[in-house]
């Protein structure tokens, strides 16, 4: 199974539809209800046997081909607090300085099953959360002045621990000030603001009343499997159930990917095809801090766990479920806009690619070029093993769409769009591919032995040998690269977008119950080389979890890895996803970027003319395009709120805040909207995504009306 990221798939950005509740080992961990004890939390000899296994995979048969010594111990240690209290809000100096015996120790305790260490620093957190969450509740009664002009730092993850508890006691006052003059200045009661903050304290120590070591021991195992590379990981018995649900890719829900950022959630990735996506009312970044049943009253959901959240979002197909969002880039103060969406089933498979076609004017010519939308690489592998001949996939879907393209819609010209592909079935890349080109290699794959091997398209012709185009962006991912980078290598058509995600690594799954048995070690050695998942018998579910553990490499035909740089479009726009945040080069312990030989294949045109006469005429587009302008301005805003950690606590002063960011907003849909013969729109009118406008799409079409001009005058 090739896709984008496993590790984003569950435990980053767990599956909104998921059809049971998944643990987010970085979400907030549960605390006790308020006991004269709290009762440490132990392991268990399953986990010490699972501990002990899977440092003698990563050992042996990962392919970074590591030791796991003092300097991995560190890591791991730096990663485990960090995920356990990112925002720095629970552990004081005294207790950090406590941990760093432990610093150079966790390498050889993991070696022995030895999960004492860990387990102390958690439960030591369990405590300090308990403590502060109880502290917040008699806060909460405050008779707070909100005239003042202090200010409260919400984001600490780059400022040092705090001194002392008397440090903590002054940052949860301005805490839980803020949390009360954001609800002040939203136009409730204080009375009422009281009441839910306080219902806010008690739901998390409610959730946080059930943890178990099972809980524990992910959270363990992700801080260990993450020093190592973003894609090997581990899942305990529940979350292996989980994995093997959304390997199954059918749930019921909005269709988004959520994960947790200082105990807010947030929209990590929008499913292609889901309610979400069809929409367009969410984007990947907004923060959902309330949720409702049809028309009932909105729960605050914000420090909730990430599973009890994703519980109150999923649910049966045809429900209405109404969420309470502050969009991205905005702050947490900002006026949040309710949306509601009707929950489906989604069946991944399903998402077949869909065409359409678009007309291009361009100086007095007119064409008409086809669109094809293309959500993931899937095909139906149960059918295909039974022998049915018509077994639905990538490949025979876009064929088809490409003969109604060229005989019935008669198109001048073909764009791909894999914006948001986060990738899937590798040979459906690769036979993709080879519609698009004659026989030839399309990927190459190297193990950890350093064998390539190169996987070629055979299949002789085209299914269009026209003007072709690729959109990309920052979440197109795997499979989707290594079609581009084919694409672009064999210059057989443009790239545009954004430099994509850059996930050039393999993963293969493995159950570790099997490895009770010593003889599994022959039958992992046996996967070397290979891509995919590790066959199992259709038995009971694993009782000591799965790992999956990088074990190969992809390059593309010019030799160089589509690992870590992804692909760079040919016509770059600037990225709606921040790239210092979004991408395989946002991880400190990703494999990095490298090249193997050049395989056998020869290039189908040599775009280099063209590019360039096609880079001059969309930046001369660019230098008076509203919507560029525009867009390049919401980046930058959005780029200068990143370095401001801090928010006044003044009701007056953040309420003029809020107002001018609104009115600021609604002055520049105003423009776009005029600009596209739209009528404005007022102060306190729902404020959607313009209709249909999809400036990307729109530039991309211009660039390949271009292309069709510039072959026709050469």
């Amino acid at each position: 199974m090739d896709f984008k990221s496993v590790k984003e798939m569950l435990r980053r950005i767990l599956l909104v539809t998921f059809t049971a509740a998944v643990l987010a080992c970085h979400a907030s961990p549960k605390t006790q209800q308020i006991v004269p004890e709290i009762a440490n939390i132990v392991p268990d000899a399953k986990q010490s046997l699972v501990c002990k296994e899977i440092v003698t995979l990563i050992e042996n048969y990962n392919y970074k081909k590591l030791k796991v010594t003092d300097s991995i111990s560190s890591v791991i240690l730096d990663r485990y607090v960090k995920d356990l209290d990112p925002s720095k809000n629970y552990f004081t100096a005294a207790d950090i300085k406590d941990f760093e015996k432990f610093r150079f120790k966790l390498d050889d305790d993991f070696r022995n099953g030895d999960l004492t260490a860990p387990f102390y620093i958690f439960n030591v957190y369990l405590k300090r959360y308990n403590d502060w969450i109880n502290y917040g509740l008699v806060q909460v009664k405050t008779k707070f002045d909100f005239a003042g002009d202090d200010s409260y730092v919400y984001d600490r993850e780059k400022m040092p621990w705090a001194p002392s508890t008397a440090d903590l006691n002054t940052l949860w006052k301005k805490r839980v000030k803020y949390e009360l003059v954001n609800l002040k200045i939203a136009g409730s009661t204080d009375a009422k603001n009281v009441e839910v903050l306080t219902k806010r304290y008690q739901n998390l120590k409610s959730q946080a009343s059930k943890i178990n070591n099972q809980d524990v021991f992910q959270t363990i195992m992700d801080a260990f499997t993450e020093s190592i590379d973003p894609h090997t990981n581990y899942f305990n018995p529940t979350n292996a159930q989980a994995f093997s649900e959304d390997m199954a890719r059918s749930f019921e829900g909005i269709g988004a990917r959520l994960q947790l950022e200082n105990e807010v959630l947030k929209i990590g990735e929008i499913i292609p095809g889901g309610p979400a996506f069809k929409s367009k009312l969410l984007n990947t970044g907004d923060r959902i801090i309330g949720v409702a049943q049809g028309n009932a009253e909105f729960e605050d959901i914000t420090g909730w766990r990430i599973e009890n959240s994703v519980s109150k979002i999923k649910g049966p197909k045809g429900t209405t479920v109404r969420l309470k969002i502050i969009q991205v880039g905005q702050e947490l103060s900002a006026k949040p806009v309710v949306i509601s969406l009707v929950r489906e089933k989604i069946i991944m498979e399903d998402q077949s690619a869909k065409k359409k076609v678009e007309t291009v004017k361009s100086n007095g010519n007119t064409y008409k070029i086809g669109i094809i939308t293309l959500p993931a690489f899937y095909a139906d592998f149960n059918a295909a093993k039974q022998g049915d001949k018509n077994y639905k996939s990538t490949t025979r879907d876009v064929r088809l769409l490409i003969d109604t393209l060229k005989t019935k819609d008669k198109v001048d010209a073909i764009v791909m769009d894999l914006r948001s592909n986060g990738g899937g079935s590798l040979t459906e890349a690769i036979n993709l591919t080879g519609l698009f080109i004659d026989k030839g290699p399309v990927v190459q794959v190297k193990d950890l032995r350093n064998q390539v091997d190169v996987n070629e398209d055979t299949n002789a012709g085209v299914a269009w040998d026209g003007p072709f185009g690729v959109m990309v962006d920052r979440l197109s991912a795997s499979a989707s690269e290594i079609f581009a980078g084919a694409i672009q290598d064999y210059g057989r058509g443009i790239v545009f977008g954004t430099q994509t995600y850059g996930k050039g690594t393999v993963q293969s799954s493995i159950k570790m119950d099997d490895l009770v048995n010593p003889s599994i070690l022959q039958r992992v050695a046996a996967l070397v080389g290979k891509t995919g998942t590790l066959t199992k018998s259709a038995s009971d579910q694993p009782q000591l979890g799965i790992i999956n553990l990088t074990m190969a490499k992809f390059y593309r035909v010019n030799g160089s890895s589509t690992q870590h740089k992804g692909v760079i479009p040919d016509i770059s726009f600037p990225s709606l996803y921040p790239l210092d945040k979004i991408g395989e080069d946002t991880e400190k312990s990703a494999l990095p970027w490298d090249t193997v030989d050049k395989s056998n294949y020869v290039p189908v045109a040599d775009l280099g003319a063209a590019r360039s006469e096609l880079v001059k005429l969309h930046n001369q587009r660019m230098a008076n395009s509203l919507d560029y302008k525009t867009l390049q301005q919401d980046l930058a805003d959005i780029k200068k709120r990143e370095g401001v950690n801090s928010v006044t606590l003044n009701e007056v002063k953040l309420k003029k805040e809020r107002d001018s960011l609104e009115a600021k907003a609604l002055t520049k849909t105003n423009m776009l909207r005029s600009s596209r013969g739209l009528p404005p729109i007022k102060k306190g009118d729902k404020i959607t995504k313009e209709e249909g406008f999809d400036f990307v799409q729109d530039e991309s079409l211009k660039v390949m009306a271009d292309l069709l001009q510039f072959k026709k005058t050469t």
